[in-house]
């Protein structure tokens, strides 16, 4: 829904009778996941995605539907004999979806969140009574706007809610009608909206510039560090959010101490000179990243190893390096090698294995951790 905001917010302030969809639950080799969203405004175009193409037909006319009558309604989509390619999903999948009218009190508040990097949390109710249904509440760390129709409610939710958000999740909560969290009939959608995941690229190169590119495709906040400064220029790496001039273990220990880096950061050391690699690997592999990947030959990283080593750092530390970096595609040119690492962190996030479908059995897609 992040993507959706700017048109959510037009069509709310024009008073513009628009439909929006949001996926909430998904079984399967479903081709999106929970919170994944569709808005068809009144000039009857459409922005976003429910199912990657494969049932948004149908979910576009019950946009329409819904946005004339204002009640919101669900559906669920999956595979049928006569239909699967009709308003079905061809994949073998199964999605829920919940339609509303776009446009609610709360969603300034959302979207002023989001706009500013701010952590907040939007929670819908997709399944409840007439009076409940589609009603939203709004969670910041500190703060707590609209009602999803009852004070017990809003109270559970909210504290559920803000563990979710927490953790960056998206998902349903499950409730009895007045909030009774062993109860039934109730279901309420937990759209988180994190700040994005930061890639850190170490040592300003030409390979630096392709792993920032993708990095960005990726849809991570891009830093590139280096403490060269004719070589550390924005210039030279416009698709990064930021470039610094910095010694990297310096920078990057500042960053750690600031808590502007967790458990979704990426750590690229791109560097070739152990003046550089082997300080900021040694701050990298004590810190609980989501990744830290160093470019060199098989004989730099065996002498990588070898001096990190001697700067006290056990072998069960270093088994968390990804060296050489990269998944083994035969990559030569520094876009190549970019796809290569990119793959390899898609690989480690979603513990895929890295072969070819084609040569594998069982799901495509690997559940969330």
């Amino acid at each position: 829904m992040r993507d959706l905001l700017a048109d959510l917010l037009a069509a709310g302030r024009h008073g513009e009778p628009a439909g929006l969809a949001t996926v909430t639950a998904t079984w399967s080799s479903a081709p999106r996941q929970p919170g994944a969203a569709m808005l068809v405004r009144a000039d009857g175009s459409a922005v976003g995605s429910v199912s990657g193409g494969c049932v948004e037909a149908a979910v576009y006319e019950l946009c329409r539907d819904v946005a004339e009558s204002g009640t919101p309604r669900s559906a669920r989509y999956g595979v049928t004999d006569d239909d699967a390619y009709e308003a079905g999903l061809p994949c073998g999948g199964t999605i829920d979806v919940f339609v509303e009218r776009a446009g609610f009190p709360e969603l300034e508040v959302l979207a002023a969140a989001v706009q500013t990097d701010q952590p907040v949390a939007l929670l819908t109710c997709v399944d409840g009574a007439s009076g409940q249904l589609g009603r939203h509440l709004v969670l910041t760390p500190d703060g707590r706007y609209g009602s999803l129709g009852g004070d017990r409610l809003d109270d559970a939710a909210t504290d559920d809610g803000r563990g979710m958000l927490a953790a960056g999740r998206t998902g349903l909560l499950r409730y009895g009608p007045a909030g009774q969290r062993r109860g039934t009939g109730l279901a309420v959608l937990v759209s988180s909206f994190t700040p994005a995941a930061r890639m850190l690229v170490f040592g300003a190169t030409d390979h630096a510039a392709a792993v920032a590119r993708i990095g960005a495709f990726l849809g991570y906040r891009v830093t590139v560090c280096d403490a060269r400064p004719v070589f550390a220029t924005a210039e030279r790496f416009p698709e990064a959010d930021e470039v610094v001039v910095d010694w990297p273990h310096r920078y990057l220990a500042a960053e750690a101490s600031a808590g502007r880096v967790d458990t979704r950061t990426v750590v690229c050391v791109l560097t070739h000179d152990t003046r550089f690699d082997v300080p900021v690997l040694s701050v990298a592999l004590d810190l609980p990243l989501a990744y830290v990947g160093a470019m060199g030959s098989r004989r730099t990283h065996d002498d990588r190893l070898k001096r990190l080593r001697e700067t006290g750092l056990p072998d069960s530390t270093l088994d968390r390096l990804s060296s050489p970096i990269g998944l083994d595609l035969g990559a030569r040119t520094p876009e190549e090698t970019a796809v290569s690492v990119a793959a390899e962190i898609v690989a480690l996030r979603w513990r895929g294995t890295g072969e070819r479908l084609s040569a594998t059995a069982g799901p495509i897609h690997h559940e969330d951790n």
